[in-house]
């Protein structure tokens, strides 16, 4: 699915330069979910950002969906970002004045979509995550859980090749958490591709693969027995039976 080699990214002030990746070299296989871990300031959030194409980076190379998107323009990566690269965040970035249903359409507007196909993407989207009952309520009308599975909505809604998730349990409790998780091995088991930072042992555990980085580097790179390679495709959640 991906592939960076060697990456290596700086920042740089008139009087520092720091070192967020240094030769940072990642394959990530279709169909995987890898957990990247590592303490903060290790990383991690520039490495997802990079392979996001939301920064830039300075030396190195990067393949994504068979394609070398190291050197695109502005525009280029914005196309790219946009029709195949789906994102979840820690705060769920919803856009509070709007319902559910508009907030996973946005994405799909600035793609010019046909209206009958992005209304039957979002529906298919809000069925998987149970909330189909729901697509007519603003955010603050949800639990923090059900606005996650909003913003998984929105990231599947676009049928992306690869799903990056930032930390996407950090701002749910425990009960919802493991629900995000449990959905987000739903999505892995239907064949999605998931690289997921985060703080948490125990959600990284249920990945494929674990990578950790320190300093900008990888210092460990292996799968975890505990998880099974296999993962079958569940019904969609009855809305709001089990969710918090």
């Amino acid at each position: 699915m991906f592939e960076m080699t060697r990456v290596t990214k700086a920042y740089r002030t008139d009087l520092l330069e720091t070192h967020a990746l240094r030769e940072f070299s990642l394959k990530v296989d279709k169909g995987e979910f890898v957990a990247v871990t590592g303490p903060s300031g290790s990383g991690k959030t520039t490495f997802l950002n990079v392979a996001g194409l939301l920064e830039t980076f300075d030396s190195g190379s990067y393949r994504l969906d068979g394609e070398d998107v190291s050197r695109l323009d502005d525009d280029a990566r914005s196309r790219v970002r946009n029709h195949k690269i789906g994102f979840i965040f820690q705060s769920f970035n919803l856009i509070p004045d709007l319902n559910v249903f508009d907030n996973v359409d946005v994405p799909l507007r600035y793609r010019r979509m046909p209206a009958a196909e992005r209304r039957e993407r979002i529906n298919s989207a809000l069925d998987l995550v149970g909330l189909s009952s729901r697509m007519k309520h603003l955010p603050s009308q949800l639990s923090g859980g059900q606005q996650q599975r909003v913003a998984i909505a929105r990231a599947l809604a676009g049928d992306p090749a690869l799903l990056l998730a930032d930390e996407p349990t950090g701002n749910l409790d425990s009960l919802m958490a493991r629900q995000v998780m449990d959905l987000l091995e739903q999505i892995n088991g239907m064949g999605a591709t998931i690289v997921m930072v985060t703080h948490d042992p125990e959600l990284a555990r249920r990945a494929h693969r674990n990578v950790q980085v320190i300093d900008g580097q990888i210092t460990d790179y292996k799968p975890y027995e505990a998880h099974s390679a296999s993962v079958t495709m569940l019904h969609p959640p009855a809305a709001d039976a089990t969710y918090g």
